[in-house]
């Protein structure tokens, strides 16, 4: 009888193990990000891990970093089409069908990634930033941000005065609008470009989140570098597809959503702790690692004020104003 009895629980384990391996899930996951990248590293690998381990490997992942199932600008059709299950998107390459989303790139909201990130989450869970992405067939999971674009040049750059006719690596409209506010030229060049573009002479300034600049090698090209300047910002939203998300058992979609905002606070801490070492890398090396004064900050953003402006009035959309609104309110408190 005993045997019996452990006969009969062997093949009952052997069978949940063939049943929970027949119902695993994989979704095919997207991301423009190689994978020794900090946001790859610490964020996109880290949270897969750790949805398959959660739900015992009811769900498992088929990743395709550095834009191997397609290019940057084209995850998320990708993700609307079912070519892709899921993918980390980097919303300013969406900024037509996710114009709202941009508003994490306006200057001066926030002071550090784990700051933005924790107003980027809070938006994300309802409102119009969650409700335009929804509307693009997709489901927001999780987001979090790069740490506050500074400024990396030839020279010190204060006052807008310092600004004038200077041409300034720009990322997206948003920021072209910033160098612009500022008396600069925004010059839009792809990341890889930017640093013969700095050796050569084309550009006098790179707007830049610092914990990219090492994979980009910029510190070497430069002589001055900001680490309390906040011209803007960068968002990345991980989204599956809704119809792939709504078919999800409810405590697998409960795990999705729970590891996702571990992992976006967890992200943005080791992208912010990431800054503080290379700050003291660049030091050692002789390079201007400068805190604009109190009268610089105060001038830099008077002059960015209309930034924002122009943002409202540009997206056109009657609900710009509110984002805005609630956006200053929270990076606020």
């Amino acid at each position: 009888m005993q045997m019996t009895n452990k006969f009969l629980a062997a093949v009952s384990a052997v069978l949940a193990l063939g049943m929970a391996s027949a119902q695993a899930e994989t979704l095919r996951l997207g991301d423009f990000q190689s994978t020794s990248h900090i946001v790859s590293l610490e964020g996109t690998t880290k949270w897969m891990a750790a949805v398959e381990k959660a739900t015992g490997g009811a769900i498992k992942f088929e990743h395709f970093p550095a834009q191997q199932a397609t290019k940057a600008d084209a995850q998320l059709d990708a993700v609307r089409n079912g070519i892709l299950d899921a993918a980390l998107l980097g919303t300013p390459y969406h900024a037509d069908v996710l114009p709202l989303n941009s508003v994490v790139a306006l200057p001066g909201f926030y002071g550090s990634a784990e700051q933005g990130t924790d107003a980027l989450q809070e938006m994300l869970k309802e409102g119009p930033l969650r409700d335009e992405i929804m509307a693009a067939g997709v489901t927001p999971i999780f987001g979090f941000v790069l740490p506050p674009y500074q400024v990396l040049a030839k020279e010190r750059l204060g006052k807008p005065a310092d600004w004038v006719s200077k041409d300034i690596r720009t990322s997206g409209s948003t920021q072209s609008m910033t160098a612009r506010a500022l008396g600069g030229v925004g010059i839009s060049i792809p990341g890889p470009e930017v640093y013969t573009a700095i050796e050569r002479g084309r550009l006098d300034a790179v707007l830049f989140p610092l914990a990219s600049v090492p994979g980009y090698k910029l510190n070497e090209v430069v002589s001055h570098i900001s680490t309390n300047g906040s011209f803007g910002g960068y968002s990345f939203v991980m989204v599956v597809q809704t119809s792939v998300f709504d078919g999800l058992p409810e405590t697998v979609k409960a795990d999705m959503i729970k590891l996702g905002a571990e992992t976006a606070t967890h992200v943005a801490k080791a992208q912010d702790e990431s800054v503080a070492s290379f700050v003291e890398e660049w030091k050692a090396a002789g390079i201007d690692t400068y805190q604009f004064t109190d009268e610089e900050l105060a001038a830099v953003g008077e002059a960015l004020g209309a930034v924002s402006v122009d943002w409202v009035n540009r997206i056109g959309n009657e609900k710009a104003q509110a984002v805005l609104d609630t956006y200053r309110e929270i990076t606020t408190k």
